[in-house]
């Protein structure tokens, strides 16, 4: 069987970089695959799809060697127009693929582009909005969508044609977490029915490894390792830690030995059979262990796996109750957003926010959040209600692009708040030509670099295109922007990043303010709006994070040791 994209050799620098984002990548998809790329921000995963699909090096110019073959096109033969007759794309700013007036117009073209006929397209467009939840969107403007809704509505349209290879750049990055687990299933139904090729590109892999044949890791341009989700797995452990997904590093720094989970339930099927699931017998297995310092932090703690630092957090938050509390930086009372001839996006929203507390906003798609960030900054004034502020609210929105207004990142931020987001050494690249982590870190630099700190610092969605790694250092350095006193509040879904940088949860619903409680709480005992680590473990000890959880499992093999 020929592949149905395959690379041979293929090196690509983009134009003034200094080294190369593809090294001499040999690797063959087979049709029918379903593949996970891996890797970290910046090791050439968005550049691999882009040659893909031909936009390297036919859109973006630079140094190109090697074959690359799709669907039996050349692509040093055959531009992108030509290939994408048998290929659809997705990549991480949806905002740019959207070029229709309506969602209905916008998921028609593909289609009509093809010369079906009237009947044909109805019936397409039909059935792929019902497949990707986009039914209720039809009749909407793309321009008032939220980021999700556009991110929803770009692969609808991508996949009305039936493509034979799906290439896809982060397509969960701005969906809640139902929209996104249904996403997946919709792809490896797309997958097993039809035989679409997939290549996923994602960094939270916890959400698809379950279904991905293969995953490709890529390490600084090259393929680092290919094989089976759980050989990967096996890999990463040894090799590249911040790939490892939660419920891996959870049974990891537990120091149970079973083969790594590739989804939560073969993690709770490894703790069950050595009685270390919480809330059902514990019976430990002979010679599992667990780490001095482990079995030591969970014996000091008040809540069973909780760690020091979230149990400070919520003793915070409750002595807040006791004592005077001094000024909000941000509070909205009452605020509704009404739309002249739609429908009401904020409905009587109050929140309060304190100076250097730290919040994740969370919801569904369409729920509010990132007009309640729009609101708290000034860039929209309430139909009704009040909005106060202590001082500036820095805004970052979803789309980092937005902020660049010149060709080179040196020229975009001061070398201070450049070296704060770690992107000194790319001073010379075009800030478009960064990878998707990369752009959010310049986007943050410029938005803050000013002499006079903002009050709050509001960030919608600022996860897009972050691996793991980057991720935690962005929690770090916005819990760092608390310390100084900064409130802070982000507007995210994903549980992991909401836990490492915020000690408060608040999910909005419906434009409302559903629940308000700290984050040990809101998202350990969920489905959906909780960590995997929370779900594995069912919610025990308010463990979010598998330090914390690995806490938790260490202390019941310390109390069955003792009974």
């Amino acid at each position: 069987m020929s592949a149905i994209l395959s690379f041979e050799q293929v090196s690509y620098r983009y134009p003034g970089a200094a080294a190369n984002a593809l090294h001499r990548v040999c690797l063959e998809v087979q049709e029918g695959d379903f593949c996970l790329l891996a890797g970290l921000s910046g090791d050439g995963k968005s550049t691999l799809l882009r040659a893909a699909c031909g936009l390297v090096p036919h859109f973006h110019g630079g140094s190109f060697s090697g074959r690359v073959s799709v669907c039996g096109h050349d692509t040093r033969e055959h531009g992108p127009a030509q290939v994408g007759a048998h290929v659809a794309v997705l990549f991480q700013d949806p905002e740019t693929q959207l070029v229709m007036s309506s969602v209905r117009a916008e998921l028609a073209m593909p289609l009509e582009s093809r010369g079906q006929g009237p009947d044909e397209v109805a019936r397409g467009v039909e059935e792929v909005a019902l497949a990707i939840g986009v039914d209720q969107l039809l009749d909407r403007r793309t321009a008032e969508l939220s980021g999700g809704e556009k991110q929803r509505v770009a692969l609808a349209a991508a996949l009305a044609g039936r493509p034979r290879l799906v290439l896809l750049d982060e397509p969960t990055s701005q969906l809640d977490p139902v929209a996104g687990e249904e996403l997946i299933g919709l792809l490896r139904r797309l997958n097993q029915e039809w035989e679409t090729t997939i290549l996923l590109a994602e960094h939270r892999l916890e959400r698809c490894l379950h279904v991905a044949d293969r995953v490709i890791a890529m390490r600084q341009g090259g393929i680092a390792h290919d094989g089976d989700p759980r050989s990967f797995l096996t890999w990463a452990s040894a090799s590249a830690e911040h790939l490892q997904t939660p419920a891996a590093r959870l049974l990891e720094l537990a120091c149970v030995d079973a083969p790594p989970p590739t989804g939560v339930r073969q993690a709770r099927k490894s703790l069950r059979e050595r009685g270390l699931l919480p809330g059902e017998p514990q019976t430990p297995a002979a010679g599992l262990a667990a780490s001095p310092e482990l079995v030591a932090s969970a014996g000091a703690a008040a809540l069973p796996g909780l760690a020091p630092e979230r149990r400070r957090a919520l003793a915070r938050l409750a002595g807040l109750g006791r004592t005077s509390l001094p000024e909000p930086a941000l509070r909205m009372r009452g605020v509704w957003h009404e739309l002249p001839d739609g429908p009401s996006i904020l409905r009587g929203a109050d929140l309060s926010v304190m100076p250097g507390e730290s919040i994740a906003l969370m919801g569904r798609n369409g729920a509010g959040k990132s007009t309640l960030l729009r609101h708290a900054a000034g860039l929209l004034k309430p139909t009704r209600g009040r909005v106060q502020s202590s001082g500036r609210v820095a805004l970052l929105l979803q789309n980092p692009g937005d902020y660049f207004l010149r060709e080179r990142v040196e020229l975009e931020a001061s070398a201070g708040a450049l070296a704060r987001a770690r992107l000194s050494d790319l001073g010379e690249r075009h800030p478009r030509d960064l990878s998707g982590g990369e752009r959010q870190r310049l986007a943050l630099a410029i938005v803050t670099d000013t002499s006079q700190p903002p009050a709050v610092l509001a960030l919608d969605e600022p996860t897009r295109g972050m691996d793991r790694g980057a991720k935690a250092a962005l929690a770090q350095e916005l819990r760092l922007r608390a310390q100084e006193g900064i409130a802070v509040i982000v507007a995210t879904h994903d549980p992991e990043f909401a836990a490492a940088c915020a000690s408060r949860a608040v999910l909005l619903a419906d434009g409302r303010v559903i629940a308000d409680a700290p984050c040990a709480e809101l998202l350990s005992g969920g489905w959906y709006f909780a960590t995997e680590t929370a779900r594995v473990l069912g919610g025990h000890g308010g463990a979010l994070l598998p330090s914390e959880g690995a806490a938790a499992i260490a202390s019941l093999l310390a109390g069955a040791r003792a009974a």
